[in-house]
């Protein structure tokens, strides 16, 4: 073993929401083993992310590329990183940030300076902006941050004040968000803040350039569990007919706009009239029942796409969410369709994760 052997890069770092580590660890462990990776997850309770790490200093960057960011459940950064540099000297956080850069040969266009999303983080957020514009100059003498490198950033990942794991990540697998959370501003007139839920499902499932061949104002849709209707104004606002199925009462000034036909009905027993354009939900039911809803749905051909929720156990998440989504695959090949299924635990869910699926 070589003199540097402990500074390969050879970890993947995850960041995921505070609670949720255990479940990460459990998803990226089975996914890197299937991919035939000889490693390990290291994971502590409340920390906000999970380190990933290769047997005998094994390089990352492949593995890291084979779990598209695209295809994972909780994690809401993924990258390429060293093991931690830890008890720096509190007057010089640079030269050994600096030292390791230099060593690794990376070259890089943007530095990020990035915490875990947890009370302790949120204190160290002064520390990374304190020394931003010296890092910079620095990366830049030494030829590392350059204008053109393959759209690759730079990441430190404070976790204490004399704490720091140096990493990078690449274009096309990575969150291009600060500490991979897309924040998103509540709309004053919308009936509950779950109408964020559905942007942010928008926002991560849908291209920009496909939002309005996707979200047409022509199109029809059912939110199942509507009340007081959080789902339905994103759809109304997009200009859709909407189906609102609950017995709860709705936003009055929703049903005001013309735009929806409110259905005091059992959401798993109402059927459609016509084939619809999108299926939406966020009903507080176990997960398997609204998996198999969902399923029932794209079977029968009601629906073209779909975004709902799956609430999820206190423990084992990682597993239930396999097991829905192996009911849904399962449905859609029943039918003989084809379909592309997304999860992914979104910044705006909690005890929960949204699905989507489109029929092609």
């Amino acid at each position: 073993m070589s003199a540097n052997a402990d500074r390969v890069a050879s970890e993947i770092l995850l960041y995921c929401r505070a609670g949720f580590e255990a479940d990460l660890a459990a998803e990226i462990a089975k996914k890197a083993a299937v991919l035939g990776a000889n490693g390990y997850p290291i994971a502590a309770p409340g920390t906000g992310f999970i380190r990933y790490i290769l047997a005998d200093h094994q390089p990352a960057h492949t593995l890291q590329k084979q779990l598209s960011f695209e295809t994972l459940v909780f994690p809401r950064q993924t990258l390429v990183a060293f093991p931690p540099l830890a008890n720096m000297d509190r007057e010089d956080r640079i030269s050994p940030v600096m030292a390791l850069i230099r060593e690794s040969g990376w070259s890089f266009e943007h530095i990020c300076q990035d915490i875990p999303d947890t009370n302790d983080g949120k204190a160290l957020t002064g520390l990374g902006k304190s020394i931003q514009k010296a890092l910079e100059s620095a990366s830049r003498k030494c030829g590392a941050l350059r204008r053109k490198a393959g759209k690759r950033w730079l990441h430190l990942f404070w976790t204490a004040g004399d704490q720091v794991q140096v990493a990078i990540s690449f274009p096309g697998n990575r969150s291009e968000y600060a500490n991979g959370i897309r924040h998103l501003r509540f709309p004053h007139d919308a009936p509950s803040r779950s109408t964020l839920k559905l942007e942010e499902a928008w926002h991560t499932f849908i291209a920009p350039d496909q939002w309005d061949v996707l979200l047409d104002e022509n199109m029809w849709a059912a939110d199942l569990g509507a009340a007081p209707g959080g789902w339905t104004w994103q759809l109304v606002k997009r200009g859709m007919g909407v189906y609102a199925i609950d017995n709860g009462p709705m936003q009055a000034s929703l049903m005001n706009t013309g735009q929806v036909e409110h259905l005091r009905e059992d959401a798993y027993s109402w059927k459609p009239p016509h084939t619809l354009d999108w299926l939406v939900c966020d009903m507080v039911d176990q997960p398997a029942r609204v998996a198999r809803l969902m399923g029932t749905w794209l079977e029968n051909g009601w629906t073209r796409r779909a975004i709902f929720n799956l609430k999820l156990p206190m423990k084992q998440r990682w597993q239930e969410v396999e097991h829905c989504l192996d009911l849904l695959h399962h449905c859609v090949e029943k039918a003989g369709f084809r379909a592309h299924i997304r999860c992914r635990h979104l910044y705006h869910d909690r005890e929960e994760v949204t699905v989507y699926v489109a029929i092609v």
